[in-house]
């Protein structure tokens, strides 16, 4: 089994108002020697915010702004701008979130040339109900029987005049155009779908997500595998480019006597056709084992959703327990060859 060394908690909440009841799941990017984490603050009555800090090195505070980078503007936000990731492509970065509005939960984008000042583009997921998911992704084929038990709300259509849509999160894009193109991940509970070669991201309309949720099968890039994802997977950091594959650090989640169970999960994809699985650890790559990731806001999980490369080493940022930020690291190639141990058969 690979080595990974608990680095220990990096960032813990503070009296400060936007971020007295937790920090956690941050977006991170590397630029020269330093790393930029945009975290998930949480303020009372489970409330976020897009919190922001700078590493030198890859563990180091050196700097932490005192409120809000970023914060809640539109309806579709109004309870909460929460895990975000970042890359950037070409000239541009690309901060990915989950926005909350009190009933539905939606990958939404917004897009920097400095890190400083944020344009929101909006949900960039299909909004939908359950009953035309259904209709829509069973058009072709039978779909994961998961998808009822996780995304059809118990019957209820509505709620505060509001209708009740299909959870859709985890949007993390990938960190360079593939042929030209545009391709990102996304989670409808219990799997991890891809979308490949957009040319333009306002080509995201309904027409463009009728289509693609009747090939909905063709989509599925992540199923549960093993006993520690067994209950479902969700994307987690962006892929990292290696000569082997895109490395894919995910978070699979297995329903246990003491709740759900959320560990940090490696996989690696096709470069030129990521829809690919090439490889997959059959073991979790760290889980919940220290206190403050046993106790917390919520039990027992390790949710990566932030990466750094120095030299050859991976470090992973990740929410613990939903209440702080800490840090795992592990040796890039050994990580890569660990994973070419179990190439799935038909690629061997």
């Amino acid at each position: 089994m690979i080595q990974v060394k608990k680095e220990g908690v990096l960032l813990t909440k503070t009296i400060l108002p936007f971020e007295n009841e937790g920090v956690l799941n941050p977006a991170a990017i590397k630029e020269g020697n330093f790393v930029h984490l945009f975290y998930r603050a949480v303020r009372e009555g489970n409330h976020s915010s897009i919190g922001y800090c700078m590493l030198e090195g890859p563990l180091l505070l050196v700097d932490r702004n005192k409120k809000s980078l970023i914060v809640p503007e539109f309806d579709y936000e109004s309870h909460g701008m929460e895990d975000p990731r970042i890359v950037k492509i070409e000239d541009l970065y690309y901060l990915t979130y989950t926005g909350f509005d009190g009933i539905n939960a939606l990958g939404c984008l917004a897009v920097s040339k400095d890190l400083v000042h944020f344009e929101k583009k909006g949900v960039i997921v299909p909004q939908i109900t359950f009953a035309e998911f259904d209709q829509f992704a069973e058009e072709e084929s039978p779909i994961n029987t998961k998808y009822f038990r996780y995304n059809e709300h118990t019957g209820t259509l509505e709620k505060d005049k509001k209708k009740y849509l299909v959870w859709d999160k985890n949007v993390i894009f990938f960190p360079r155009k593939i042929r030209g193109k545009f391709y990102f991940l996304h989670r409808i509970r219990p799997e991890v779908q891809i979308v490949v070669g957009v040319d333009d991201l306002k080509d995201l309309t309904d027409v463009f997500y009728k289509d693609y949720l009747s090939h909905f099968n063709d989509h599925v890039v992540l199923t549960s595998k093993f006993d520690h994802e067994i209950s479902y997977v969700g994307g987690g950091c962006p892929p990292i480019e290696t000569d082997q594959g895109w490395l894919l650090i995910y978070h699979g989640v297995k329903d246990s006597l003491n709740g759900y169970v959320y560990s940090a999960c490696a996989a690696l994809l096709d470069l030129e056709n990521p829809q690919k699985e090439i490889s997959r650890l059959p073991y979790p790559l760290f889980k919940p084992e220290l206190n403050w990731e046993l106790k917390g806001e919520v039990n027992n999980v390790c949710f990566p959703t932030g990466s750094a490369v120095f030299n050859d080493t991976l470090y992973i940022y990740y929410g613990a327990a939903d209440e702080r930020i800490a840090c795992a690291s592990v040796s890039l190639s050994k990580l890569i060859n660990e994973l070419m141990l179990y190439k799935k058969q038909d690629d061997k």
